[in-house]
């Protein structure tokens, strides 16, 4: 298991003694104020916004359908594009008390990150006056890079809840090439509400047929379930 090195920011919590454990926290994150995000709810501290999925369109962008509290249809679009990072935005539909906007983008360093360590990215993310409460689901080493990274990022970024479960609890029955497809689909945004990939569009992705993909990801879903009636969660 990975420990840090002299000078590396420590996780609030002690490194575990079984390596076969994950751990599900919560960062408190300032984001960067080079990213979109991070500026617009700085300059609107009011306002909240949400990040429902994230899906690929070329090297190093992503497209991702947020949705921002206040305000009518279209009211932050113009706003949003003047932003360096912003690609292109569109505004799809009012719901509730905001829009949805669907917005491209240059991927920010926690997508490589995130995509090195293949881990899933949490969704939806919730950012509001320039905070973010980052969800990680990882093994301690993994989080050890994600919370130095935060740091690195945000001096301040600090651990607000911790929890620690068994991998076996979580991937119980599956196989290496099941966990790993699992992995891929959940950071393709194939689970995601609504969903950032179609089936057809992820099956291209990792150069395997829609059919063989399709059979795969019903016998996760299935044993998940079994494994989810048969164990209790864990608590706090």
């Amino acid at each position: 298991m990975a420990r840090s090195s002299p000078g590396r920011p420590r996780p609030d919590v002690a490194e575990p003694d079984d390596p076969d454990r994950i751990f599900l926290a919560t960062l408190r994150i300032r984001v960067p104020k080079d990213l979109w995000t991070g500026r617009f709810t700085t300059a609107h501290p009011e306002i909240r916004l949400e990040v429902l999925n994230r899906g690929e369109v070329g090297h190093d962008v992503s497209i991702s359908d947020y949705w921002i509290g206040g305000g009518p249809p279209g009211v932050w679009a113009a706003e949003i594009g003047r932003f360096p990072d912003v690609v292109r935005i569109e505004s799809l539909a009012q719901v509730g008390s905001g829009c949805l906007y669907r917005v491209t983008y240059r991927d920010p360093p926690i997508i490589g990150l995130y995509r090195q360590l293949k881990l899933p990215i949490p969704f939806p993310i919730r950012i509001q006056g320039g905070m973010i409460d980052w969800e990680v689901a990882a093994r301690y080493s993994e989080f050890e890079e994600v919370l130095a990274f935060s740091r690195s990022r945000d001096p301040e970024a600090r651990v607000v809840s911790i929890r620690h479960r068994p991998l076996r609890n979580h991937l119980p029955n599956l196989t290496d090439r099941q966990q790993e497809l699992l992995s891929e689909a959940m950071a393709a945004g194939y689970f995601a509400v609504p969903r950032g990939i179609t089936l057809t569009e992820l099956a291209r992705k990792l150069h395997r047929s829609k059919s063989s993909v399709s059979e795969a990801i019903a016998i996760i879903e299935q044993k998940l379930l079994e494994s989810a009636m048969r164990v209790p969660l864990a608590h706090a």
